[in-house]
């Protein structure tokens, strides 16, 4: 008998289920255990990845051209095998080249028009003379449509990155310890970039995973929400505010406020960018290099355009470059 009794009370004490319908259990059916576990590798990855990259930038000049070219070729890898995939065959090899002097061209500031110009010319005419000589007419066109986008798409937007990051090391190590240099602000720069889209794209995650009801694009990217939307805007602006205290006498509050507007704008257009890709291939992710994350490019579908915003930002509306 008192053995019931204590069997009655303790069910008596223990939390009762959610109700059908319940805010409760919707949460909890959106926090699945396989939900949680790939959380865990995105983390686990984002920690490994995240100082390897603040190492890269820190340096400038060539050593943040040495990263960008890495991460060129394997953007490049993964855009070529989606096209194959779906029957095309691009020209990987010069898609990199050319890439490669569209790079090169942002650490030479008094030579980049010329060899912007140039670079243009052997993509245009250089990949579809090519393609004439050794494919068949049938395909040649678009292949070679797609030899330009693998180009333009990639190393067009890391250019301007480049050339945002600038030379200088962020910092020189003095007795007296860290001496600003010519490179301090391009370095913060960067850093409001880098962290003002991975502020947008993790609170987007997390607000559109629990939040979200409204979806933004569904015939793109049918998980993706309004709510998710809203959510990253603000930790965009949020990040903006704090990474541009160090150079906070050229970023007022309307600044801020609009950096973290067209930031966010311009990290939802290069996520729907890369997820039309995506789906035109019929393939979830674009890779699987990096663990939990995917592919190289759905690491930096948002950097590519939130880059090229900000950049522009600095050069003609602040003046700061």
């Amino acid at each position: 008998m008192r053995e019931h009794v204590w069997i009655w009370k303790h069910r008596e004490r223990a939390p009762k289920p959610p109700k059908e319908g319940s805010w409760a259990k919707e949460m909890a059916e959106r926090a699945s255990p396989e939900w949680v576990t790939s959380l865990s590798r995105r983390v686990i990855t984002a920690a490994i990845a995240i100082p390897v990259v603040l190492a890269l930038i820190w340096f400038g000049g060539w050593v943040t051209f040495a990263g960008a070219e890495i991460i060129m070729a394997l953007g490049i890898y993964e855009l070529r095998a989606m096209f194959h995939k779906i029957g095309y065959e691009s020209l990987p090899w010069f898609s990199f080249l050319i890439g490669t002097a569209l790079l090169a061209s942002s650490l030479f500031p008094a030579w980049r028009t010329t060899v912007i110009e140039v670079t243009i010319t052997a993509l245009v005419l250089g990949s579809l003379s090519w393609l004439l000589l050794r494919r068949e007419t049938g395909k040649a066109l678009m292949d070679w449509a797609l030899t330009l986008v693998m180009s333009l798409y990639l190393a067009w937007p890391l250019s301007y990155l480049l050339a945002l990051r600038g030379q200088g090391q962020a910092y020189a190590f003095t007795a007296h310890g860290l001496a600003t240099t010519s490179g301090t602000t391009q370095f913060w720069w960067i850093l409001v970039v880098f962290f003002s889209v991975w502020a947008f794209d993790s609170a987007a995650f997390f607000t559109g995973r629990f939040l979200g009801k409204h979806l933004l694009a569904p015939t793109v990217s049918p998980k993706k929400t309004w709510e998710g939307v809203i959510g990253g805007t603000l930790l965009a602006m949020a990040a903006v505010f704090v990474f541009t205290r160090p150079i906070a006498g050229l970023v007022t509050w309307y600044h801020i406020l609009a950096l973290g507007l067209l930031i966010s704008f311009a990290a939802t257009v290069g996520d729907l960018a890369e997820s039309l890709i995506k789906r035109q291939a019929d393939v979830k992710d674009s890779g699987n290099f990096f663990w939990g994350h995917g592919g190289v490019l759905d690491r930096i579908d948002s950097l590519l355009f939130g880059g090229v915003v900000v950049y522009f930002y600095v050069v003609l509306i602040l003046h700061a470059m």
